[in-house]
């Protein structure tokens, strides 16, 4: 995980920055109809020191990219986060023939169910299983 601040009251830390991360109230906000509304579930922490804003983050090739709309310009990326409610892994290159599969899972599952979502064409092995957390080598090549 990264150490850019997400939630309100967390410290920002985008390009070094001091400011607390705060959330905008919701704007027009229809829970009391049909609950969660948009307006709640929408992206509202910003940062009004460096300007960062949330609701300019997107995901770009497993990264969260926070883009100034004005300029186009990339203002921070980071890893997106991994969801340890199920399978969920990145990829990152090994050798010419390999990839790496580095990744979180819920307990109780076993290394067959993961490895039948991270085999390479040609195999592969576990560098490290244990405690919520996989490395996988996945032979591509």
């Amino acid at each position: 995980m990264s150490d850019f601040g997400h939630c309100e009251g967390d410290v920002c830390r985008r390009k070094h920055c001091k400011g607390i991360i705060r959330m905008r109230k919701a704007d027009g906000c229809s829970c009391h109809i049909s609950p969660p509304c948009s307006a709640c579930t929408a992206p509202r922490h910003f940062c009004d020191k460096c300007e960062w804003d949330e609701a300019d983050d997107e995901v770009i090739n497993d990264f969260i990219v926070n883009v100034d709309k004005a300029t186009g310009n990339y203002r921070s990326w980071e890893p997106r986060p991994l969801d340890p409610s199920k399978i969920d892994y990145r990829i990152s290159s090994h050798t010419h023939s390999s990839q790496i599969c580095e990744g979180v899972y819920p307990e109780g599952t076993t290394k067959d169910e993961i490895q039948a979502k991270v085999r390479g064409t040609f195999g592969g092995r576990f560098e490290r299983f244990g405690g919520g957390h996989f490395k996988y080598i996945a032979y591509t090549d």
